[in-house]
């Protein structure tokens, strides 16, 4: 009777625990929804979120290119790496012999624990002058080389580990027979990969890329060190650009005492949890079926 109790009693508090881990995601949201009111009552969302007249000073907080900044560098990093991954995590799965891969994938693993400001550096004193020296003259552009493209190459990178190490795990679920089928009927190594394994995962994949996404959305140190920081709209990969995350980063501390300013502040914030928040979800939830569908 006493084991069973004991055993009653940490079922409880493990429950209790995991609920609380759980609702710190709405605690959060919650808190800067309340602490962002003040800037939803006295401005409508359509001037919040389709203008790009940034004048803090004079109570004007529109964060179209802030907003489009974002885009710009978080799909252009995901062109970049989305191809490269896939590719490598198909190598992993399919190609490579356990002794490649098991040096390989502790150092792709490496790369999510580097800290971010290691890639921001990185990118200021390799990626920044490569882009202004050799990327820009060669299409006979002009640029400072703080840009868009940095920030997406940056970016790219920070990536690499979610997408390539979920994208192998679910090639490796696909079963073992169903190649066996495929090398019967006289298909290549290839053809079986790209007939087979790759249309069989394809939600996975996804789920892969998704949650690439939301990591590269929610970036702020390393896009804020190589991108430029110009509030404004960008019309090409080499203008600079202003994403919310480096927004929040460069003028939360300073802005408190401007109760709007720091409401505008908190808002975006919000706002970047929320759209992190649903493409995680959308992605969790691909995953859970194809666990689903394995089993």
């Amino acid at each position: 009777m006493k084991r069973k109790l004991k055993d009653l009693f940490a079922s409880r508090i493990m429950l209790l625990l995991t609920v609380f881990s759980s609702l710190i995601v709405f605690v959060m949201m919650f808190t800067l929804f309340q602490r962002s009111r003040l800037i939803l009552t006295t401005q409508p969302l359509s001037e919040l979120f389709f203008s790009s007249s940034w004048r803090p000073l004079s109570g004007e907080f529109g964060f179209h290119s802030f907003i489009i900044g974002t885009m710009w560098v978080t799909t252009l990093a995901m062109i970049f790496a989305v191809p490269i991954c896939l590719l490598s995590a198909i190598y992993l799965a399919e190609y490579a012999p356990n002794g490649v891969r098991s040096i390989v994938k502790p150092l792709i693993d490496l790369l999510a624990g580097i800290p971010s400001v290691v890639y921001g550096l990185w990118g200021v004193l390799t990626v920044v002058p490569l882009i202004r020296d050799y990327v820009a003259p060669f299409v006979g552009a002009t640029t400072t080389g703080y840009s868009v493209l940095a920030g997406g190459i940056v970016l790219s990178i920070m990536v690499f580990p979610v997408i390539i190490s979920v994208s192998e795990e679910v090639f490796r679920t696909v079963p073992y027979e169903v190649r066996e089928a495929s090398f019967a009927l006289g298909a290549t190594r290839w053809q079986t990969v790209k007939h087979v394994v790759i249309r069989s995962s394809l939600p996975g994949v996804a789920a892969s890329i998704i949650l690439g996404f939301s990591r590269a959305f929610g970036e702020t140190m390393a896009v804020l060190m190589v991108v430029g920081n110009v509030a404004k709209v960008p019309s090409s990969v080499f203008d600079p650009a202003y994403p919310l995350p480096a927004l929040i980063a460069n003028t939360y501390g300073d802005m408190m005492s401007i109760p709007l300013y720091d409401s505008a502040m908190l808002l975006a914030a919000l706002i970047l949890l929320l759209i992190v928040l649903f493409f995680n979800v959308v992605s969790r939830i691909i995953l859970l079926r194809i666990e689903r569908r394995s089993m």
